[in-house]
């Protein structure tokens, strides 16, 4: 088998993450320049590393000949919401865009994982152009609350130490961890309005919105 030029393979993934990110981050500014609620706080994104992608293709037997198919989340984009409600109004806004399609979605916040892990994945099919012409890129897109990602960051960073291979005390504790996460989220959302309120008025007293652009990208993106 020919030997993979990696640099050339992920180019055009990308192109996509940075174009999504953009258009994503445009949305919001949108809102806020409306002077509404914007259901999107923070747009991040990454492509996986090289290492990270022979990782998986070792783990989950993926072929070469079949990478760009079978491994919908080498590029990976995660939208972070302040409410749960939000996060439904994200999925309605990207099923009604033109420039990409949703190829496949997981809702594992009405069924989270048994883990107590919860967000909302779409895997989408986004066209980009290339000077050999347009190429569909699949990419997978995380929607989660800042308490589903606070969770969550930390349960990927203990992941890394016990390899998934949690002790019980610790397992339990994440559980209850996420069901208080997601007690939370319900509580927020029982005082949206009166929040929304006083952040609109917030928003006229500070003056601008602040750009995007420096926003954290070292956060991780893979999938649970």
């Amino acid at each position: 088998m020919t030997k993979r030029n990696w640099k050339v393979f992920l180019l055009p993934y990308e192109q996509a993450v940075n174009e999504l990110k953009i258009k994503l981050r445009s949305l919001r500014k949108e809102y806020i320049e409306k002077g509404e609620h914007s259901p999107i706080e923070y747009v991040i994104g990454r492509v996986k590393s090289v290492d990270s992608i022979k990782e998986k293709m070792q783990r989950r037997y993926i072929k070469a000949e079949l990478l760009e198919q079978d491994m919908q989340d080498i590029a990976g984009i995660r939208i972070q919401c302040q409410f749960v409600e939000d996060i439904y109004q994200v999925v309605d806004l990207l099923h009604d865009r033109t420039d990409l399609s949703v190829v496949e979605e997981r809702d594992y916040i009405a069924n989270s994982k048994p883990s107590g892990y919860r967000s909302y994945h779409m895997v989408i099919k986004y066209p980009i152009q290339q000077a050999t012409g347009v190429k569909d890129i699949l990419a997978e897109i995380q929607i989660r609350t800042l308490a589903m990602n606070f969770w969550s960051t930390i349960e990927h960073s203990l992941n890394y130490k016990y390899q998934g291979d949690f002790p019980k005390d610790i397992n339990a504790r994440l559980k209850r961890a996420a069901e208080a996460s997601f007690m939370l989220d319900e509580e927020m959302s029982k005082i949206r309005g009166e929040i929304q309120e006083a952040q609109q008025y917030f928003s006229h007293q500070k003056g601008p919105e602040p750009t995007l652009s420096k926003e954290s990208e070292h956060e991780s993106l893979d999938s649970k």
